[in-house]
């Protein structure tokens, strides 16, 4: 009859398997924080795309109702210069204010450099021209104040030319942008889009669908929020830019996330890095039992 040992009449412990329970535990966590970040950390391809219904099917349409202020308007405060030309020079010297030499000093010379002087729009709305006196440009666009200073000259100058700019008008562009900053108006007028544009366009973080724009009217201030998703953005009447105003790029929920709530998102990571180590305490117990 054959003997048993003493071994061979316990019960065989099932073997735990730690290398398993711990490679799986691992991957679970990794697999959480993967998707933690791509749940807050995506911006869609369609929250970046500008004008998405435009389209040549409503060009007509856009144009029938366009009514965006394309000409700067004078506002109080404003500088300008105004040039007044004429076959005969001698007959609009009266009328321009005196050119600035400026000299700056160079390398074995001095360099001269003229300046046009320029007109402040006084707080009644006015500007004083030599001989011409006060003339009300507040309100007025850029044509409207040469149409107004050449009327004012035809009968003293034979076919005066007249030439008005507005010195130094700006816009500010601020928020989710790749270079904020004071974007200076060159050419006369500025759209939305050409603003940004100079500013580095947005970052992926800035919003495309909600974009403030500040003014300033008649000393009160305006608040507008514009859709540059839209096609409707030709339409608004903040499209073409005024000078001072302000632009501003909120930041999506992605941005608001991981700068706003920088610290209750450490503190989640700190959170599920101890509950790791629970874990691998816990399967590091078991596989010693």
């Amino acid at each position: 009859m054959k003997k048993h040992s003493e071994s061979d009449k316990i019960p065989t412990k099932p073997r735990f398997n730690h290398d398993i329970i711990t490679m799986q535990t691992k991957k679970y966590l990794f697999a959480l924080g993967l998707f933690a970040v791509m749940a807050t950390g995506c911006v869609t391809q369609k929250q970046m795309t500008y004008l998405q219904d435009a389209d040549s099917s409503k060009a007509d349409s856009i144009n029938r109702v366009f009514r965006a202020q394309s000409e700067t308007v004078i506002r109080k405060g404003d500088a300008l210069t105004i040039t007044v030309n004429a076959l005969d020079k001698e007959a609009v010297v009266p009328y321009n204010m005196a050119t600035i030499v400026t000299a700056t000093p160079g390398s074995g010379s001095v360099q001269t450099t003229p300046m046009l002087q320029y007109y402040i729009v006084d707080e009644n709305g006015d500007v004083e021209m030599p001989v011409l006196g006060k003339l009300h440009v507040d309100g007025l666009k850029r044509p409207e104040v040469e149409q107004l200073v050449k009327q004012r000259l035809e009968q003293q100058v034979l076919n005066p030319l007249v030439q008005v700019k507005l010195v130094g008008a700006k816009v500010s562009v601020l928020g989710e942008v790749n270079a904020p900053s004071q974007v200076p108006m060159t050419s006369g007028r500025m759209t939305i889009l050409e603003a940004i544009a100079a500013a580095g366009d947005m970052t992926p973080y800035g919003r495309r669908d909600n974009v403030l724009v500040t003014r300033e009217v008649d000393g009160k201030l305006e608040i507008a929020r514009v859709n540059l998703r839209s096609a409707d953005l030709y339409t608004s009447p903040y499209y073409y830019l005024q000078q001072n105003d302000v632009v501003y790029v909120s930041p999506n929920k992605v941005r608001a996330i991981s700068s706003a709530n920088a610290g209750l998102w450490l503190s989640m990571v700190g959170t599920v890095a101890s509950a790791a180590t629970v874990i691998v305490t816990v399967v590091n117990m078991a596989g010693k039992m």
